[in-house]
């Protein structure tokens, strides 16, 4: 998305900084799953393997990244499964206005179901045509461009659906719920009164 200019109140940083919370996590694949639950339309979950990760349909994404710490990098390509494929494997039930993104170590991220399904959303596996390394994510990390960067956990473990809001990890320390860069909003305090 090229909008010619940087968000309000971002600053270009260089390279693409490490920014995360707690310790990165050793990739253990024997152990690993992506699992979805919650309101499943059929009330089940679903678990698949890295490997069969991988055997998903891909797609490629070009992007800029937003942190709500006022910096942003240009011109990122991300490789990994379409969030919709998601979706299309594991239908959501009638009703689910929401997901929440889990990672490692139970951090989490919420987002609105047309956030997730947008089409720049993908569970990257690579960036820049090389693998993600540990440091940004690997093996899988959720990319949303169009949001500060705190709604695109690395270390991606689990999709929940949700028929109402809930917040996530930084949500509920303050920061906005919505998360959208170009508004300028980045704290609760600024939220609208009204869903």
């Amino acid at each position: 998305m090229d909008h010619g200019m940087l968000p309000p109140g971002q600053r270009l940083a260089k390279g693409w900084p490490i920014s995360h919370y707690g310790p990165v996590p050793r990739f253990r694949p024997e152990r690993w799953t992506l699992q979805v639950f919650g309101a499943t339309a059929d009330g089940g979950t679903r678990s698949w393997t890295f490997d069969e990760v991988l055997d998903m349909p891909k797609t490629t994404v070009e992007a800029d990244l937003h942190c709500a710490s006022g910096t942003s990098t240009l011109g990122h390509t991300f490789f990994g499964v379409p969030a919709r494929t998601v979706l299309a494997l594991a239908p959501p039930a009638d009703g689910v206005s929401h997901i929440m993104a889990w990672a490692e170590y139970g951090y989490s991220a919420n987002l609105r179901l047309s956030d997730f399904t947008a089409e720049t959303t993908v569970l990257a596996t690579h960036h820049n045509h090389e693998p993600l390394t540990a440091e940004h994510g690997f093996p899988l990390r959720l990319v949303v461009p169009h949001l500060f960067g705190y709604k695109g956990p690395k270390w991606l473990r689990g999709i929940e659906y949700m028929t109402r809001d809930r917040r996530g990890f930084w949500e509920e320390r303050g920061y906005h719920n919505i998360a959208d860069p170009w508004s300028g909003r980045r704290h609760s305090y600024q939220e609208d009164e009204t869903p």
